[in-house]
């Protein structure tokens, strides 16, 4: 049923974290509003021969697409960890979510800002006609919902964070829907008023700015999820603040007298790994060792026999190396105990 490699307790935490990802709601919700709102709006740009409402269309196209790409990452991040990938496949969701950034940058922001600079060079009539701001009005609407749900998430997840915070430590799949369908609400809006100044004025000039303006957005945001997930994929540390709680647990120990060469990454959303060595403090092991004992006694029974001195002296030296093992495995299981994050832990002897 699972790699017997790895805990059934880890197999379970997988399984529990699968019935509700970070993240997949949003994409969910934000692909089937993109769907109908993506037809409409082609309907309507194919009518009116708006380069505004062009540029929206193949916006919300892109955006389905790459809310396609954000939940072929979700479930390809769920797999458990196998012979190919021992700490998992969290980083999934963070390359998926790259390539749809890279699809909104060449996709969205290159069609749409040619097609406006191409409609400044070669402008065409466009038809004013009801029903297309009827077709923005239910976009708006739509792409409104979704981005509340992207929205409601962040907050649900990061309850107490500002939302400063949250664009820093949020879900890139959640951030995702929420700068797409943020983007989206606006570009409607842009593309309302391009229309209207158009239909007022008389110059279609306004229109192709639009366009431009759309398409320069889409850039904005695509360069913005591209730096957010090329952060997590280089190997993005855990909270400073988390990294300060395990640090001071480390210290707090009795037997142990530094912390040295703390590394960590984030494997997956809420998913942790730390390595780091620590140099032990020989008198408390050696307490540890002789707690049973006197170390007097042991002396006054071997100081004459020099064969009884050897067997103490390899009882010792083998007893030590289990009880750093024993004291290493301990501290682990507390760290995982209080910080459920931290699924992987490497502590190394100085």
């Amino acid at each position: 049923m699972f790699n017997q490699g790895y805990s059934l307790d880890y197999y379970l935490i997988f399984h529990m974290q699968s019935n509700h990802t970070h993240g997949f709601l949003p994409v969910a919700a934000a692909l089937s509003g993109n769907i109908v709102v993506t037809l409409i709006k082609f309907f309507a740009a194919f009518i009116s021969g708006s380069s505004a409402l062009f540029s929206e269309s193949i916006h919300s196209f892109a955006d389905t697409s790459n809310q396609v790409l954000l939940l072929v990452g979700l479930k390809r991040s769920k797999k458990l960890p196998d012979d190919e990938s021992v700490y998992g496949y969290g980083n999934e969701r963070f390359f998926w979510a790259l390539i749809s950034a890279c699809c909104i940058f060449f996709v969205g922001a290159g069609v749409t800002t040619y097609k406006g600079i191409n409609a400044l060079i070669h402008p065409e009539p466009i038809l004013f006609a009801s029903i297309i701001f009827f077709i923005l009005a239910a976009s708006f609407i739509i792409e409104s919902y979704t981005l509340y749900l992207a929205i409601r998430e962040l907050r649900k997840i990061y309850p107490s964070l500002t939302w400063k915070e949250r664009m820093k430590e949020g879900d890139p799949s959640t951030l995702a829907v929420f700068f797409e369908d943020g983007l989206a609400v606006i570009g409607v809006a842009i593309a309302a008023f391009s229309l209207l100044l158009a239909k007022y004025t008389g110059n279609h000039v306004y229109d192709a700015i639009g366009s431009i303006i759309i398409g320069i957005s889409l850039g904005v945001v695509a360069l913005i999820l591209i730096v957010k997930n090329r952060v997590y994929l280089v190997g993005k540390q855990i909270p400073e603040d988390l990294q300060d709680k395990i640090i001071a647990k480390l210290e707090a120990d009795p037997a142990i007298e530094s912390v040295l060469d703390f590394k960590s990454n984030t494997l997956d959303i809420g998913i942790y790994r730390i390595k780091c060595e620590i140099e032990f403090n020989g008198m408390v092991l050696l307490q540890e060792i002789m707690k049973n004992n006197s170390l007097e006694d042991e002396y006054e029974e071997i100081k004459d026999d020099y064969e009884e001195f050897k067997r103490f002296c390899f009882d010792y030296a083998d007893r030590i190396p289990r009880l750093v093992g024993r004291k290493i495995d301990e501290i682990e299981t507390e760290l995982k105990k209080e910080n459920p994050g931290v699924k992987y832990i490497d502590i190394e002897i100085n």
